[in-house]
C-alpha cells in the first residue's frame, strides 16, 4: 500500500489531541492504564506526562508533535504493518514518526508488556 501525499498532509495536519481519546480508549478497553500509554509517548518522543498535556491543550498538531519530539534513537527498530502500512517502508519522515506511536499503542492494547515493546537494541 502506498503513502500518497493527501495521506502524508493530512496526517501532519491531524492533531495530537484529537488522537489520544482514541489511544486511551484503545488501551484502557484492553485493561491497560493510562500511565502505561505515557510510559510508551515518553520512551518514544521524550514527553513527559506534563508536555503531553501541554500538546493536548494547544491542540498541537502531529507536525508539530514531532517536530519538538526527541525521537529515541531505537525507534528504527519499530518495524511491522499498521494501518495497512509497512513501517520500514514508509518514506515520509512524519508519517513514519505517526506510525511508530500507533503501532506502539497497538502493542499495548494487545497486551504485550511495556518491557517488550520498548525497543532497547
Amino acid at each position: 500500500m502506498n503513502v500518497t501525499p493527501e495521506h502524508n498532509q493530512r496526517l501532519a495536519k491531524m492533531t495530537f489531541s484529537s488522537v489520544y481519546p482514541l489511544y486511551i480508549a484503545k488501551v484502557e478497553k484492553k485493561n491497560k492504564t493510562k500511565e502505561e500509554l505515557h510510559q510508551l509517548i515518553e520512551w518514544l518522543t521524550g514527553f513527559d506526562e506534563k508536555k503531553i498535556k501541554e500538546f493536548i491543550d494547544k491542540n498541537a498538531s502531529f507536525e508539530f508533535f514531532f517536530k519538538l519530539a526527541n525521537l529515541n534513537p531505537n525507534a528504527d527498530l519499530i518495524k511491522g504493518v499498521i494501518c495497512g502500512y509497512r513501517i520500514e517502508d514508509i518514506e515520509n519522515p512524519l508519517t513514519r514518526k505517526v506510525r511508530y506511536l500507533d503501532k506502539l499503542v497497538d502493542e499495548l492494547a494487545k497486551g504485550k508488556k511495556i518491557e517488550n515493546i520498548l525497543r532497547t537494541s
